[in-house]
């Protein structure tokens, strides 16, 4: 049940995101009827919970509501990966065990996201790199030029 309820909230988000305007709960259904059949509630119910998470904003429009995106599909990912990954009692094994799962071309674009997002530490014997501990203007190469 909550596997399909994820995957309720993620159809429903992308499709969000797919057109870019503000939806309603019977636009969200009619186009969710033509791959399963669920029910009116079902949907306002996720609507309305991801609305309660922060993912989306509504406004009244008459008796209902208009529902769009808070943030992009990339920071929702993200934040799902998060969620997920803080319920293990071990993260580090958690961690590879994810690995294991992603193909050559997913540990590719970790490999990049690490570089971007976790430059290499500066090498401190190389000149003109700062010196550990307060910040005194000196470097190992001498004073502040």
């Amino acid at each position: 049940m909550v596997r399909q309820l994820g995957e309720l909230e993620n159809a429903i988000m992308t499709r969000v995101w797919q057109w870019n305007r503000p939806v309603t709960v019977r636009e969200v259904l009619l186009d969710l009827r033509s791959e399963r059949d669920i029910a009116y509630t079902t949907v306002m119910t996720v609507l309305d919970k991801l609305h309660r998470k922060g993912w989306l904003r509504r406004e009244r429009a008459g008796r209902a509501y208009r529902y769009e995106p808070v943030s992009s599909r990339e920071a929702y990912t993200a934040a799902l990966m998060n969620d997920a990954w803080a319920t293990s009692d071990n993260p580090a094994a958690a961690l590879v065990h994810f690995f294991g799962l992603m193909s050559p071309e997913q540990r590719e674009a970790l490999r990049d996201a690490l570089r971007v997002a976790a430059p290499p530490p500066s090498d401190p014997d190389a000149p003109d790199s700062p010196e550990s501990g307060p910040d005194t203007g000196e470097t190992r190469s001498g004073p502040a030029r």
